[in-house]
Parts: structure tokens; sequence; C-alpha cells
């Protein structure tokens, strides 16, 4: 859980890295030719209109599991609907790993010249932008990995790979929240948080000291 300091530098750092992530899949799709995320409203840096009121309120009350509103997209508008959507899809972590750079590069190289609470915000930001990167890129749906993993499945596999993208989330929530309640509440361990952490600190090092 979080002190009340630490909880709004999260929560402000997660509304930035939420909108830069959701609005640059709408931006894509659009680029791509499908305006329905744009006709919609989600072509905005505005957080509350990516803000989902049941993934909202879960987050608020588990201070762990919580999501954003899906961006609409109709692939039915890309020239190529496999490969747009994946593209689209990769637009949200990428954006992420690219806010982190910018961030981490204020932090190494003018954080002396930074407010405390702005430079506790920026590092905030970088963290949690690694990671939702790094998270979003998991190949399950609904996280934008499912969508990426399009770009390698064989023509003749696509029927399956509709089916598993289809009905992939349902078994998604059930293993994030096995893994969350079960094994985190009784066994104080978290297969998904080990993976995620295998990766993110990795990253992270990199970034940080790589610039």
């Amino acid at each position: 859980m979080f002190s009340s300091f630490d909880f709004i530098y999260f929560i402000v750092a997660l509304l930035i890295t939420l909108s830069i992530h959701e609005a640059s899949h709408a931006l894509v799709a659009y680029y791509l030719g499908d305006a329905t995320a744009k006709n919609k409203g989600r072509l905005t840096l505005n957080p509350i209109a990516h803000l989902d009121a049941v993934g909202t309120v879960m987050f608020l009350l588990t201070q762990r599991i919580g999501w954003g509103k899906p961006v609409p997209i109709d692939s039915r508008n890309f020239k190529n609907p496999v490969r747009d959507s994946a593209y689209t899809a990769l637009a949200g972590p990428v954006s992420n790993f690219i806010l982190a750079f910018i961030v981490v590069l204020l932090w190494k190289y003018l954080g002396s010249y930074i407010p405390g609470f702005l430079l506790t915000e920026i590092q905030y930001i970088f963290h949690l932008s690694v990671f939702l990167g790094i998270f979003n890129l998991l190949p399950f749906p609904p996280l934008d990995g499912s969508k990426v993993l399009g770009l390698f499945i064989p023509k003749q596999f696509e029927r399956y790979y509709a089916k598993y993208l289809e009905n992939g989330a349902k078994i998604f929530i059930a293993l994030i929240l096995f893994d969350v309640i079960i094994l985190g509440m009784f066994l104080n361990y978290s297969v998904f948080g080990s993976v995620l952490m295998y990766l993110y600190e990795p990253i992270v090092a990199v970034m940080y000291l790589g610039t």
C-alpha cells in the first residue's frame, strides 16, 4: 500500500502515462486510416477520456488491479487489418518507453535544478512508464502484446489467433486474480510480478546508465 504522498505521486504519474499511452493508440490508428477513436474523443491527452469507471474503482479499492478504457478500433478501416492493428497496439508501449527516455534525461541531467516534489514526480513517471510499457507487451488479451503477436502469426493460424483474442482476456484476468489474490495472499509470491521485475530492472538500469 502507498503512503498518502506516494499515492498522490503515483496517481498523477498514472494519469500522465495512461493518457499518453491511450492517445498514442488513437493517433496511430487515425494515421493508418481508422478515425473511430478520434471520432469518439479519444485522440486527446485529457485523462478523463481514458478512464474506465469500473477499472478506476477497482484500482482505488485494491491499489493493485485496474485498467483504462480500451481505445475503440475498427480494423476494417485498415489497409492491412492484422498488421495495422499490431502497429496501433504497439504505439502504446512505445509511447511509454519514449516518455521514460525523455523524463530520465530530465532526471539525470537537470535533476539538481528541479524542485524536489517535481523531481519525485518525474521519477514516478519514469518507473511507471517502463513498467506499463513492459506489462502491456505481454502477449495476453486484452494487453497490447496480444495484438503485436499478430505480426508473427502465419495465415493458416489466423482463425485460431482470432479466437485467442476473443476468449483470452477471460483467462488472463482469472490468472491475474489468482496470481495477486491467492499466490500473493497465501504464498507472498507473484509469478507475473517476478517476470515483470526480471524484465523491468535491466531496462531501467540500461535507460538510466546508458543516457
